[in-house]
Order: structure tokens, then sequence, then C-alpha cells
């Protein structure tokens, strides 16, 4: 998710949470588990501001989240990103790494609905019938 305009000063947590659509509480987890690209930055009274590049960080972490990446591994793909230029493979090996799991992840699930498919239709038939 790309927000369309820059945000000028950044977003508060609840702000951040809504366009993220992750909890706070996700937020400030992340942000815990050493998640962040760099300390999110805070207004003078001392509250969290997100700017527009730490809100599609989030949003990334979300989708490698949703998709079943352990927060070890996402940790681990922060620290190499914020290591900076060079360990560009790396970077590559542990998304395809994790790009063949969810490929084997939507495999299942495909077999699984056709299962589930199969016993519909015998159902819908009977009732039919």
């Amino acid at each position: 998710m790309a927000i369309a305009e820059p945000v000028a000063g950044g977003l508060g947590i609840s702000d951040a949470a809504r366009v993220t659509g992750v909890s706070a509480h996700t937020l400030r987890y992340y942000e815990r588990a050493g998640l962040m690209l760099d300390r999110v930055g805070r207004a003078s009274s001392s509250h969290r501001r997100y700017s527009d590049d730490e809100i599609r960080w989030v949003v990334l972490l979300t989708k490698l989240r949703s998709t079943g990446m352990p927060i070890r591994r996402m940790r681990e793909y922060a620290d190499l990103v914020r290591d900076g230029d060079g360990n560009e493979a790396e970077r590559l090996a542990l998304l395809e790494a994790h790009r063949a799991a969810v490929l084997e992840q939507l495999e299942a699930m495909r077999s699984n609905l056709e299962a589930i498919d199969y016993k519909i239709a015998l159902y819908r038939d009977r009732l039919a019938g």
C-alpha cells in the first residue's frame, strides 16, 4: 500500500495503524522486535511519527507476516536491509526461500479446496435429486 501524498511531519500511531491495517500494539511490537529499519521519529510531545518510508516498510512487514514468515526471519531481513548495500544476494535468497514456502502453502490450500468442492458437489447433487 502506498500513500498517495507525502505526509508532512508523519503519521501518529493511530493513523499509521489505520493506514497499514495493523494495530497500534503491532506497530509498537515491530519496534521492540527490531523489525523497523530505524527508530521511529517522535514529535516534540514524544508521540511517534511514522514517515512515508516507515509506513511502506510496515506494509511490507505485514505482507511477509501474513504469508507466514516467522518473526526471526523478518528480523534477519530487516538486519540485512539495515546493513545497506552489498548483501543483496542474501536478501534475494531469503525472499526466494520464503516465496517457495508460500507456493507450497498455496498448493496445499488448492488441494484442500478441491476436497471441499468435491464434498459440496456431492451434497448439492443429493439435495437436487
